[in-house]
């Protein structure tokens, strides 16, 4: 049986996810991905950008063991063999010129969005990005009933999880030397949240 796990989701998001990257990102990104789930978007990612390095990451050994075999399956050189990394806890030395969440936040305690921006801004060069995607709350509302549907059931299976506030997030990333430089509206009422590390 195949270890290589797949998301429906993934396969929706991940070229609306590749055109902004490839916006906001250097040619020769070293790029940390947390939380990588299943591996499919950085194998594609790696495939389209043979000039970009990703490492993928996951705490889940089911998960890194799905990474592993996708990239076993597409023997690509800039995709790196997955790291054992738990937001909250030790990370690689870096620098990184990108670190990329899809679909982190919302399901994860807050303290991992906390971490995510602290440890960000310490293994970033000057000027790399934090790259978030997922559903958001913006002023204190839902954008879409299926995400204040989606928001209850997260709810629902962990209290510490929810579709987290836009203002919100963007203000702990601040704290720590971010500045929110876009966000884009993305597939199925989600957003890219673009922060850059500044001096």
């Amino acid at each position: 049986m195949s270890r290589r796990m797949k998301s429906p989701a993934a396969a929706r998001n991940r070229q609306p996810i590749l055109d902004v990257l490839s916006r906001i990102l250097p040619e020769r990104a070293t790029i940390l991905e947390v939380a990588s789930g299943s591996g499919e978007h950085g194998v594609y990612f790696a495939e389209a950008r043979p000039d970009w390095t990703w490492q993928p990451s996951d705490p889940n050994a089911e998960a890194r063991s799905s990474i592993s075999a996708w990239r076993e399956s597409a023997g690509l050189d800039n995709l790196l063999e997955p790291l054992a990394l738990d937001v909250t806890g030790i990370w690689p030395a870096g620098p990184f010129d990108a670190v990329v969440a899809i679909n982190l936040i919302h399901i994860s305690p807050w303290e991992v969005c906390e971490a995510l921006m602290a440890r960000s801004a310490e293994r970033l060069r000057q000027g790399g990005v934090l790259y978030l995607y997922g559903p958001y709350r913006r002023d204190g509302r839902h954008t879409a009933p299926s995400n204040e549907a989606f928001d209850a059931d997260l709810k629902a299976r962990d209290p510490r999880w929810g579709v987290r506030d836009l203002e919100q997030v963007v203000g702990e990333a601040q704290q720590h030397g971010f500045m929110l430089e876009q966000t884009v509206e993305m597939p199925a009422n989600n957003l890219s949240v673009v922060l850059r590390l500044h001096p």
